[in-house]
């Protein structure tokens, strides 16, 4: 008797993990250009350190394992995992700033966890955290974005940033300090602490009539990067629109009852890393819920904690740590809501 292997009737086509990761770096490469362009060619430095070094943690990690290192690093999952941490870091921290977030995305939130489709984390986001709150100083060091600076960063002094030694570095920084900034979302959070209105606020410099300056053009870039990624069905919709929803609502609601001290919404979306978050970070496969009203909802909590953290909490932008904690409130939500199995009644 010969029996005939058929695929399951949901299934169209086979798409390999690598194909799907490789688009996803293509897609980002417009905002990739555009923070290059804004906070100068450390960025692109940054992104080059970050994927060597998750490239080689989890090498050694699956070598250590005495798994197959050739056929786990075929899907270039750790290969993303790099380019979103690195595109996550200010553009001239040392190197061995990326090297711990990398090792620590690797290492301890995916491989420890038991490889990929097992982590209930974002590794990116997660070794973001891990050095935000290790290592304030260097985290928030951001530059100024080119049309206010005169500094024109070369290869070679960009190297020399980022390589030299920590005593030799800290001299260089002091040369540095002369053009970093706090992001706008820094800015517009202190002096809302300090009794200035949003109006007051963005007649500096750093503004724009949408965000601050160069961060309306970058999330301009990763919005049209992902809207590819939605039209080439990389992902689904659920997630970034839910985020967007939820993160406007919440502003327009607080804007319409404290005028005086809330931005308009527009500022929510166009500052930060929020198209970045929304279409890059918080739609990670693996750490995510599986049906498309968990999705929804995942998304819609992510979207208002990211508000609540930049209103009220200790620091202005906000993605990371929510996305973090609804991973956390991913297995309630799969419990709950969860897909009906082919076949089968709730």
């Amino acid at each position: 008797m010969s029996f005939k292997i058929a695929s399951s009737p949901h299934i169209q086509t086979s798409v390999l993990t690598a194909d799907i990761m490789k688009k996803v770096c293509l897609c980002t490469f417009l905002g990739l250009f555009a923070q290059c362009y804004y906070f100068g060619l450390g960025t692109l430095v940054q992104v080059a350190l970050c994927i060597l070094f998750c490239v080689l943690s989890e090498a050694i990690t699956l070598y250590i394992l005495k798994k197959d290192v050739k056929f786990a690093l075929s899907d270039y999952t750790a290969t993303v995992t790099g380019l979103l941490l690195g595109l996550a870091l200010p553009a001239y921290a040392p190197w061995w700033i990326a090297f711990l977030g990398s090792f620590f995305c690797i290492v301890i939130v995916k491989q420890l966890y038991g490889g990929l489709g097992n982590n209930i984390f974002n590794p990116a986001m997660m070794g973001y955290v891990f050095l935000l709150i290790a290592f304030p100083f260097h985290m928030t060091q951001w530059p100024l974005p080119a049309p206010l600076t005169q500094v024109d960063s070369t290869w070679l002094e960009t190297f020399r940033t980022i390589f030299l030694e920590e005593n030799q570095w800290l001299t260089l920084r002091r040369q540095f300090d002369g053009v970093t900034m706090a992001t706008p979302l820094d800015t517009l959070k202190t002096d809302l602490s300090m009794g200035f209105t949003p109006e007051n606020s963005m007649t500096k410099p750093v503004f724009n009539a949408i965000s601050g300056v160069g961060w309306f053009t970058i999330n301009m870039a990763y919005l049209i990067g992902g809207l590819i990624m939605l039209y080439l069905k990389l992902m689904r919709w659920h997630i970034p629109i839910a985020i967007l929803t939820s993160l406007t609502l919440c502003a327009g609601l607080d804007y319409l009852i404290h005028p005086e001290v809330t931005p308009l919404p527009w500022f929510h979306l166009f500052s930060g890393a929020t198209m970045f978050g929304a279409f890059f970070i918080a739609t990670d496969p693996v750490s995510t819920c599986s049906a498309p009203k968990g999705k929804l909802i995942f998304g819609g909590l992510i979207g208002l904690l990211v508000y609540i953290i930049r209103t009220y909490g200790g620091y202005p932008d906000a993605f990371a740590f929510a996305i973090l904690i609804a991973n956390l409130c991913v297995p309630l939500l799969d419990h709950f809501i969860r897909p009906t199995t082919y076949g089968h009644k709730r």
